[in-house]
């Protein structure tokens, strides 16, 4: 059985923990030793650390699963990787994209697999809605349309994601890495990128909206829109085809259920031939990726998304970043 650690004992670290099924956590590693306690205490046999360090180092370590605050998710995965253990880093795995280049070298240099925190791949209607775009039912793509959105809550503006040195970014960072994700899941690369940021109501040093204009070599457009100012939290994701369009709301939760709508265009066009799947269930998005981890490693394949995907997404939110602010960002 495969053997991890947790680093990084948070709300995000304990819902790996619980997506394990075939991953024994041998320990649970945080800098605030009541909170990794809290955990270890959920997980039978899991010892209790402080020293990240000392912890990707064990002998007894197979996988890391680092679920820190963003400064600390590239330095905890390279050294993760240089000691030959396997990776399972949360997006946006780095605080830019230079920052993961010693990921990336650590794990060219050991053969260590590095999986990135996409989980929205693996929410079930995003999982249906792949099957069928595989199948080629949508026909030639043309764009899509995505929104993502909550309104922070009292204190947002106090809060870790509010400070650039340790976030990397605000909303484009946060939500607007998932956008840019799935955009290129269904899309492929962008050759050209176009955005604006703004701090609209937040009283932070970085945005809390950001809006994207991404376009493929072939002309396919997505255009995204994230936010930390909408009142009522909405997540929508449109994938526009020639011939069907497919629809993603809702991702449980305050979110609402989640719900795909498979829209095919008729011969005589009008209303559209429709159908509805609803997702009322707890969210297994977890668990699938933390499947797929398990399945990297024992078929040594290279995880996607990984690296590249990241390195990706941080090429189109910096090119935002340098135009929204020249004299701020790399």
């Amino acid at each position: 059985m495969i053997r991890a650690a947790i680093i990084g004992c948070g709300l995000i670290g304990a819902k790996r923990a619980r997506a394990c099924r075939e991953i024994r956590i041998v320990s649970c590693c945080d800098v605030d030793e009541p909170r990794a306690a809290a955990l270890a205490h959920q997980v039978p046999g899991a010892d209790v650390s402080t020293d990240w360090k000392a912890t990707v180092a064990r002998p007894d370590v197979d996988l890391v699963f680092v679920a820190t605050v963003h400064d600390m998710l590239a330095p905890i995965a390279a050294a993760a990787a240089s000691a030959g253990k396997h990776v399972f880093v949360e997006k946006p795995a780095a605080r830019s994209k230079a920052e993961l280049e010693p990921v990336m070298e650590a794990a060219r240099r050991t053969g260590a697999l590095v999986r990135v925190g996409f989980n929205h791949r693996y929410h079930p209607a995003f999982r249906k809605a792949r099957e069928i775009f595989e199948s080629g039912a949508l026909g030639k793509m043309m764009y899509v349309r995505g929104r993502y959105g909550h309104g922070g809550r009292p204190g947002y503006d106090q809060e870790w994601r509010a400070i650039p040195e340790k976030s990397g970014g605000g909303e484009l960072v946060d939500q607007g890495m998932h956008l840019i994700d799935l955009s290129r899941w269904f899309l492929g690369d962008f050759s050209e990128v176009r955005g604006f940021t703004g701090t609209y109501f937040w009283n932070m040093p970085v945005e809390d909206n950001a809006f994207l204009l991404l376009r493929t070599p072939a002309g396919q457009v997505a255009s995204l829109h994230a936010t930390w100012t909408e009142w009522k939290n909405l997540f929508s994701f449109e994938i526009c085809g020639r011939d069907a369009k497919l629809e993603i709301t809702g991702l449980g939760g305050s979110y609402g259920v989640e719900r795909l709508a498979y829209y095919r265009m008729l011969p005589e066009m009008g209303p559209p031939d429709t159908t509805i799947w609803e997702y009322p269930m707890a969210d297994d998005s977890w668990r699938e990726e933390v499947t797929e981890l398990v399945a990297d490693i024992r078929l040594n394949r290279q995880p996607s998304p990984g690296l590249p995907e990241a390195a990706a997404a941080w090429e189109i939110v910096e090119t935002i970043y340098r135009e929204a602010h020249p004299d701020h960002h790399q």
